[in-house]
């Protein structure tokens, strides 16, 4: 009887202890961070995760970001991004990308970010010539051949990395979305 009891009060005080363990945690944890505040270094890379390690997305990462898209874009998807390098937003006439990195530009940025994502998964063996996809800004983009390969309007697509939710293809053109009507 003895031993039951002392195994009670034993259980009781490691439920407080674990309950005192869980709401250090909730304290811990950042208010209003969202999907992208997980850690974790063991499972495949999101979208956003792909385009940080890459030392040729830093201006792409940083629009992202301007536009407060990290989130949205870690989330389950499943997305397809087509993203443009450096060099890409470097071909830009000069300014262009400061001024869309501006606060008061942040609807134009988030347009032109969202044009360059579908949703779903295309792999670029799976794209076909004439293909029409539709983005996640209400746009569509057009797949063409070109010797052989798949181009996103005109853009070419250098490479494609595979992501824990969706496709990253590694782009050499910003895609302008289509001026509205």
């Amino acid at each position: 009887m003895i031993t039951a009891t002392a195994l009670c009060f034993s259980m009781i005080s490691c439920n407080n202890q674990a309950s005192e363990g869980s709401e250090e945690s909730t304290e811990v944890s950042e208010v209003g961070a969202g999907q992208s505040a997980v850690q974790d270094d063991m499972s495949q890379k999101d979208v956003v995760k792909v385009a940080v390690s890459s030392k040729d997305h830093t201006t792409l990462v940083a629009a992202v970001k301007a536009a407060e898209y990290v989130d949205v874009l870690s989330n389950a998807g499943p997305f397809t991004v087509f993203a443009p390098t450096n060099d890409a937003f470097n071909k830009l006439p000069a300014g262009t990308v400061e001024g869309l990195l501006k606060p008061e530009a942040k609807k134009d940025l988030r347009n032109i970010l969202e044009y360059h994502v579908s949703v779903g998964v295309f792999k670029a063996e799976n794209l076909k010539d004439g293909q029409v996809i539709g983005q996640a800004n209400g746009d569509n983009i057009t797949i063409t051949m070109k010797d052989g390969k798949p181009t996103v309007n005109g853009a070419n697509i250098l490479g494609s990395v595979p992501a824990s939710n969706g496709i990253v293809h590694v782009i050499d053109a910003v895609l302008l979305p289509p001026a509205k009507k």
